[in-house]
């Protein structure tokens, strides 16, 4: 037992060592959480606790697939196997197919991806509702129903709730309760749920079944919950629920980092939770190992403005570290091609490399001005958050094949793959159809089997299509069950013309098809190699196989594309994620934080977290920056620096003389100093000009002859660079040289008038 307790701080070791009754872990940013709950979970092995009773949930799969892997080294491989661990979703969804009868679902219920939901509500609004997409977009409508899913509203409660019902007539939107209503119903005729439904539907389990709620809580003896200040309302009372009983929860989280409140993130879960679960135990984990000092108390400074918070004091041990370097340009273009230079100053420099590096932002539309800069530097980059390997179309085809052989009642596969491979069967056929669907309640596939004794009003080609169609579906749902999801997949590949559909075609983008396609098999083989280990299966299923795909989260996605680039992504995104070197831009006065928030003192706490966040990222340097004119709707404005700057202790930060953060009176000048924002504007565009344009005062061409590969040179339209070659010599000598503003160049020398500069 010794051993790996004594990998802990004193701190961390009492937050493990905690058994009975509830206990809250503050865990500041890089305080070694990870670490706290997975030697808590072997710890709770060693004082009798069996796998089958610890129910741990997580908010990604791979940080529950991280945690039982570090787990499986501590224990043993088999204990870390049977422990309910997972996300939220994976682990309820686990629950909702083995009680599924008592909500009136089938166990093989299909989960619905945002794609398929946003299709579903759209369908509802255009066609059923006759109403405008363009005023009733699917999104938003899309989001109002996942809030009210999220806060335990289900069509009944929402069509009550009169409050509810006047925001939606003030805002023109008064048929919002027969959308969700509507949609909720076609869900369950399709036996479907959402993601939402996955939480929505436990707590009405738990609600209308007190036998089987018991059953849990008998089941799972001890309950951690990582990330706890991401908990909406749901989450909560699902954990307090199964917790009641006994007592023994344990949950992790930093109320600093709570940043997701548009999702329905509620940050008193755990501001309340001592008040909540009586004694209990609160431990701070307040040591930061991953950032330098100067970072850690940076951050520290920043988020002490903050009211509604835990008091702790995070601390670092790491070296001192250079300070945050504040950084200000004249438009939006020259932060973007700075921010590049940069990387690539720090990359020749040497002690880096491409993946060291983060750009983070607040909005994803900012990425435009940095992927330009980047590309123009030859510096390669990934955007963090992009389309993931399973929501490409092809792939998400065959997904529908495989949904609509398992679950027959899935309308949203079938319409995907009805007439793909084209089948004869259009639009106008399939309406008709749904339409039958939506009357009799019956499935689709139901009605393709005998559409004329449905008075489908379709003609008897186009019967004998519906069939044939329905014949094929039905064969596949016979060897589903059965077959290995390797080959059962290939049968489908086959059989249903997919794979002749790309073959008779050899353009670029159906040879990219087809190894998409192909990946996905290498996939489903890796898959039942893995399951088969782990659960000793004799035989993995297409099921097992849906059931852990349609659970995966963004973060899950691993496209197994090169790692060494930069990243680009929101600072949303970055959360959990770390970076030797952390660029945070567009640090604007209604950009970050956003102009939303100004009027709500909750919001702007919440950006202020979110910046915190950002900087925490960093391990050993931050920099951050802002513009004095950014373009916005096709026009350049105007920007002040944000007020989050001023937040931050003076004596952690680096910035020029010019920077005009640092005193209110400074600010006011800029903003308010003589001229209107036009002659302003045209004064900084030439200033930003000419110091594009300069070169060095001492600026002489070298001689030629002296200039060899490994030399910083200057060249008076280039700037600066690195040659990294040689070839020739005398009139005809070359050079390949690296510009950092204009990314690799090949130059006659005769001609090139380069200055050494070392």
């Amino acid at each position: 037992m010794g051993s790996y307790l004594e990998q802990l701080n004193p701190s961390q070791r009492a937050a493990v060592e905690h058994v009975e009754g509830p206990s809250l872990v503050i865990a500041g940013a890089g305080s070694g959480k990870t670490r706290v709950l997975t030697y808590k979970v072997a710890y709770l092995m060693e004082q009798g606790f069996s796998p089958y009773s610890i129910l741990a949930l997580t908010f990604t799969n791979k940080a529950a697939k991280e945690m039982k892997e570090r787990i499986g080294r501590v224990t043993g491989e088999h204990a870390s196997r049977h422990l309910w661990m997972g996300t939220f979703h994976s682990i309820f969804s686990r629950i909702l197919r083995a009680e599924a009868a008592a909500i009136g679902f089938p166990s093989t219920f299909t989960i619905y991806d945002s794609a398929d939901s946003k299709s579903l509500i759209n369908n509802i609004i255009k066609n059923e509702l006759n109403l405008d997409n363009k005023h009733y977009k699917p999104r938003s409508v899309q989001a109002r129903i996942s809030l009210a899913k999220n806060s335990l509203v289900t069509p009944s409660a929402y069509a009550q709730d009169e409050k509810i019902l006047m925001r939606d007539k003030s805002q023109r939107l008064p048929h919002i309760k027969e959308i969700y209503s509507i949609y909720v119903k076609r869900c369950k005729a399709a036996g479907a749920m959402d993601f939402d439904d996955l939480l929505l539907y436990t707590n009405i389990l738990f609600r209308d079944h007190p036998e089987i709620l018991q059953k849990y809580q008998d089941m799972f003896r001890f309950i951690l919950v990582d990330e706890y200040q991401d908990t909406n309302y749901a989450q909560f009372l699902i954990v307090r629920q199964l917790a009641k009983a006994h007592g023994r929860v344990a949950v992790v989280g930093d109320d600093a980092q709570s940043i997701y409140s548009f999702r329905g993130a509620r940050l008193d879960n755990m501001l309340q939770f001592p008040k909540i679960f009586e004694n209990t135990k609160i431990y701070k984990l307040e040591q930061n190992y991953r950032s330098t000092q100067n970072i850690v108390k940076a951050a520290n400074s920043l988020i002490a403005k903050n009211k509604g918070q835990f008091e702790k004091n995070t601390f670092s041990e790491n070296a001192p570290g250079d300070p945050i370097i504040i950084s200000n340009y004249y438009s939006d273009q020259e932060e973007g091609y700075s921010v590049a230079r940069s990387i690539s100053d720090l990359i020749m420099r040497g002690g880096n490399d491409y993946s060291d590096f983060a750009i983070l932002y607040r909005t994803n539309s900012q990425s435009r001005n940095f992927e330009e800069a980047l590309r123009k530097l030859n510096i390669p980059y990934k955007i963090y958050g992009g389309l993931s390997f399973y929501q490409r179309k092809e792939i998400k085809d065959l997904l529908a094949y495989f949904r609509i052989s398992s679950n027959s009642r899935d309308n949203e596969a079938l319409k995907r793959i009805i007439n793909f491979p084209k089948r004869g069967l259009g639009q106008s056929s399939v309406s008709k159809v749904e339409t039958v669907s939506n009357l009799s309640g019956e499935a689709m596939l139901d009605i393709c089997r005998k559409p004329l004794e449905f008075n489908c009003e379709v003609n008897a080609g186009t019967a004998k299509k519906l069939s044939t169609f329905a014949e094929l579906i039905d064969k596949f749902q016979e060897e589903i069950n059965t077959k290995p999801a390797h080959e059962m997949a290939e049968i489908i590949l086959k059989e249903s013309g997919i794979l002749k559909e790309f073959s008779d075609q050899n353009d670029i983008e159906n040879i990219s098809r087809k190894d998409n396609i192909q990946e996905m098999l290498n996939a489903l083989s890796i898959f039942e190699e893995g399951r088969k280990k782990e659960n000793d299966l004799d035989t993995v299923t297409l099921l097992h196989f849906l059931e852990e795909v349609s659970l995966l989260t963004d973060q899950d996605q691993d496209n197994g594309e090169d790692t060494n680039k930069v990243t680009l992504m929101t600072v949303h995104a970055s959360k959990g994620l770390e970076f030797k070197n952390v660029f945070i831009v567009g640090m604007e006065k209604e950009l970050f934080p956003s102009s939303q928030s100004v009027e709500s003192p909750s919001q702007y706490e919440e950006e202020r977290r979110l910046f915190y966040v950002a900087i925490t990222r960093a391990e050993e340097k931050c920099f951050l920056s802002y513009a004095k004119s950014r373009y916005q709707w096709g026009k350049a404005n105007i920007c002040a620096p944000s007020p989050f700057l001023r937040d931050i202790d003076n004596q952690y930060v680096r910035a020029p003389g010019d920077v005009s953060f640092r005193t209110k009176k400074t600010i006011q000048r800029e903003q308010n100093g003589p001229g209107n924002d036009a002659q302003k504007l045209a004064a900084l565009r030439t200033q930003q000009a000419r110091r594009q344009n300069s070169v060095s005062p001492d600026f002489k061409p070298s001689d030629p002859n002296s200039i060899t590969a490994g030399m910083q040179v200057e060249h008076a339209r280039f700037g600066m660079g690195k040659v990294l070659s040689m070839e020739g010599s005398g009139e005809s000598a070359k050079a390949v040289i690296f510009f950092q503003k204009e990314g690799q160049k090949n130059l006659l020398l005769k001609f090139a008038k380069l200055r050494i500069v070392q």
